[in-house]
């Protein structure tokens, strides 16, 4: 595997067994070496990605709790890869551009994007638009791997707008791209690496390998490590531990700094694990066992971080009792704000499909106005 030319070579202590990055063990201990952004970290900056990855979790349990009461149609479930999510997210520049998939709620909620928001598009009340320009975060995706080749171009948009490169970084730019182990199976994920490949684009392909596309195992998959794709396309990959925050933010940031000095892309393959299901549609107890849930939950990507800091003496009560009481007052906002959201006229779901006035669009709106109104015809037919 080509590795990622930074201060982790692949001889020396932060590789796990497995060839993962690794800072922080599951025990919470931090391994002994110097990296140059995971030193940068200091408590403040390890409490604001702890708060964000406890806050980001309790969204996830309000979400799925409010689609088992039937207010949600559906829900992704993020639990588990709240590190790989948020630790990624602490490395995106203002100037950057995220494109996510539909998992990415951690990311979202530290780029800016409120959680209500996000279940707009879950609850069906419209196509799940937030201000993407304000946040740059773009809008989720539910079609799987089709936002790569979206995000590879983006970047290419930036190289030819003199917005990488150029030694100003206040100004250089990069995308990161998000998607799941299933995706890499998907043809425009293959086709975003070679358009990033030859192109050189700015792009980060950030890949969370949660181990399951629905209920598909990543050994159904690939018969080597995702990341060792990559380097065919001619792209430098890593793999880092998903569940190391710690980590996650070092590599990641390593790679967008050198997409925004010009040096193209870089594939990153977190290895974590989806500790709740898919969706809520789905069952996870029919294609994995207890063993191996409990096996990762011992490896509590939140659990980590907070034993490293307790340890240290930079988690005090205070902090986690007002982190309790914000974790709280969001759960109460999030249910309030969606059993508030009003039902959209039904003929709003033609609105916001393109940017511009589109025919096909137009066509299917005057046949749905005509459909509606043979109902209020009936009832008159019928007085």
């Amino acid at each position: 595997m080509t590795t990622l030319p930074t201060s982790l070579p692949p001889h020396e202590g932060p590789l796990t067994e497995d060839g993962l990055v690794q800072l922080l063990t599951p025990a919470g201990e931090r391994v002994a070496h110097s990296d140059p952004y995971a030193d940068a970290l200091d408590a403040d900056r390890l409490r604001a990605m702890y708060r964000d990855m406890v806050l980001a979790r309790r969204f996830d349990i309000e979400a799925t709790s409010l689609q088992r009461q039937g207010e949600l149609a559906l829900w992704a479930q993020a639990l588990g890869q709240e590190a790989a999510q948020v630790g990624s997210g602490h490395a995106v520049r203002d100037q950057d551009q995220v494109f996510p998939s539909y998992r990415e709620h951690g990311v979202g909620m530290v780029r800016g994007v409120d959680p209500v928001d996000i279940l707009r598009l879950f609850r069906g009340v419209d196509h799940g638009g937030w201000d993407s320009e304000a946040v740059s975060f773009h809008l989720y995706t539910l079609v799987v791997g089709a936002h790569p080749l979206h995000a590879v171009g983006y970047g290419m948009g930036l190289q030819r707008d003199g917005l990488v490169g150029t030694g100003d970084a206040a100004r250089d730019a990069a995308v990161i791209t998000y998607f799941g182990d299933g995706s890499t199976s998907q043809g425009d994920v293959n086709e975003a690496l070679v358009f990033a490949a030859v192109n050189q684009a700015p792009v980060v392909l950030f890949c969370q390998n949660n181990q399951w596309a629905i209920s598909e195992p990543t050994t159904r998959q690939a018969l080597v490590p995702i990341a060792d794709r990559a380097p065919g396309f001619g792209i430098p990959s890593v793999r880092v531990d998903g569940n190391d925050v710690i980590a996650t933010y070092a590599v990641t940031a390593a790679a967008l700094d050198r997409a925004r000095n010009g040096g193209g892309p870089t594939f990153i393959e977190a290895f974590t694990y989806r500790m709740g299901a898919h969706t809520t549609s789905d069952d996870p107890t029919r294609y994995r066992t207890h063993e191996q849930e409990e096996h990762w939950r011992r490896r509590d990507p939140i659990d980590r971080l907070k034993a490293y800091l307790e340890a240290a003496g930079e988690l005090p009560e205070v902090f986690q009792a007002e982190l309790a009481g914000e974790a709280d007052a969001l759960g109460e906002r999030v249910r309030t704000q969606v059993r508030a959201m009003p039902k959209p006229p039904a003929d709003s779901m033609f609105e916001h499909v393109y940017a511009t006035p589109h025919a096909v669009v137009d066509g299917e709106r005057e046949a749905f106005a005509r459909y509606e109104a043979s109902f209020l015809d009936t009832e008159e037919a019928h007085r």
